[in-house]
C-alpha cells in the first residue's frame, strides 16, 4: 500500500513538472480542465445526484471552462482578463470565507440539491481560473502558492503526531488537531518570510519593508488557514455520503478530490493576490 501511495504521488508530481515547463498556458489550461472534468464526477457523487444530473454537472462544468479559454485571446500570455479572475475567483474566495467555514464549523447538512451543485460549480471554476491565471504569468509562481498548501499539510501532519492533543473537528475529520493547524501557520509563516526577499523578482513593484512583510506574511497565514477549511469540507462532504474516498482514480490516493482539497480553496485568493500585487506587462 505504501509503495503505491509513494508511486503514484511520484508520477503525479513529475506531470505536473512536466505539464508546467512544458505546455504552453493554452494547453495547460485544458489539461488542469480534464482533472477539474474529473474532480467535478466525483463531486457529483459525492452530492448524490442521479445519473443524468452527473453526467449535466460534469458537462457544465466542461462547457463553461472550454468558454473561458477560446474566448479569452489574450490569456496565452496574460492571463485571464480582469473581469474573470474578479469575478470567478473573487466569487469562490468569498464562499471559502464566508460560506465554507460556518458550514464546516456549525456541521450544516450536505443535502442532495441545488446548494451543493451550485456549490460544486463555484469551488471548481474557482480553482481551474485561479490556477490558470497563476500558470500564464510564470510556472515558479504556480509552484510557490502550491508550496503553501503542501508546507502546511505536511507540517501539520507531523506537528499533529508529535504533539497533537486537542481534536480539531472529531466529527468532520477525527484525526487533526489544533497542534497540527498551529504548526501549519508557523510553518507557512517561515515559508512566506523567506518567500519575502524574491518579491521582486516575481514581478512585485512595491516596497519591501515591513509594512508590506507583515501583510504578505498575514495573507500567506490566511491562506494556509482557508486550506485547512477547504480539507474539513471535501472531509465532511464524504462523511455526509458515507464514503471514504471521494473515488478510486488515484492508486493508493483515492480520489482527484482527496488529493486537491486543501488546493481548491487556495487558489482562488493566491490567483486575487497575484493580479493585484503582480500586475502583468
Amino acid at each position: 500500500m505504501l509503495s503505491t501511495r509513494i508511486l503514484t504521488a511520484v508520477v503525479a508530481l513529475a506531470a505536473v513538472l512536466a505539464a508546467l515547463f512544458l505546455f504552453p498556458p493554452l494547453y495547460f489550461a485544458v489539461l488542469v480542465l480534464l482533472v477539474v472534468a474529473a474532480a467535478a464526477h466525483e463531486w457529483a457523487r459525492l452530492a448524490r445526484l442521479t445519473p443524468a444530473a452527473r453526467v449535466l454537472f460534469v458537462l457544465v462544468v466542461v462547457v463553461a471552462g472550454l468558454a473561458l479559454i477560446f474566448t479569452q485571446p489574450a490569456r496565452s500570455t496574460r492571463g485571464w482578463s480582469p473581469a474573470v479572475v474578479l469575478g470567478v475567483c473573487g466569487v469562490a474566495t468569498a464562499f471559502w470565507l464566508l460560506v465554507a467555514t460556518p458550514w464546516v464549523v456549525q456541521r450544516w447538512p450536505m443535502r442532495p440539491g441545488p446548494a451543493l451543485v451550485i456549490t460544486g460549480w463555484i469551488v471548481l471554476l474557482g480553482a481551474f481560473v485561479g490556477l490558470t491565471e497563476l500558470e500564464a504569468r510564470s510556472p515558479w509562481l504556480v509552484l510557490a502558492a502550491m508550496a503553501i498548501v503542501w508546507i502546511a499539510d505536511t507540517a501539520a501532519y507531523f506537528t499533529g503526531r508529535a504533539f497533537g492533543r486537542r481534536k480539531l473537528a472529531p466529527q468532520v475529520s477525527p484525526g487533526k488537531t489544533w497542534e497540527g493547524v498551529y504548526g501549519a501557520l508557523v510553518a507557512v509563516a517561515l515559508y512566506a518570510l523567506a518567500l519575502a526577499a524574491l518579491g521582486s523578482r516575481a514581478g512585485y513593484a512595491g516596497p519591501v519593508d515591513a509594512a508590506s512583510i507583515a501583510v504578505w506574511l498575514a495573507f500567506a497565514v490566511a491562506v494556509a488557514a482557508l486550506s485547512v477549511v477547504g480539507d474539513l469540507f471535501e472531509s465532511w462532504l464524504k462523511r455526509e455520503a458515507g464514503v471514504k474516498d471521494s473515488g478510486s482514480l488515484l492508486p493508493g490516493h483515492g480520489g482527484v478530490l482527496d488529493r486537491i482539497d486543501a488546493l481548491l480553496a487556495a487558489m482562488p485568493p493566491l490567483a486575487l493576490a497575484a493580479w493585484l500585487a503582480l500586475p502583468t506587462s
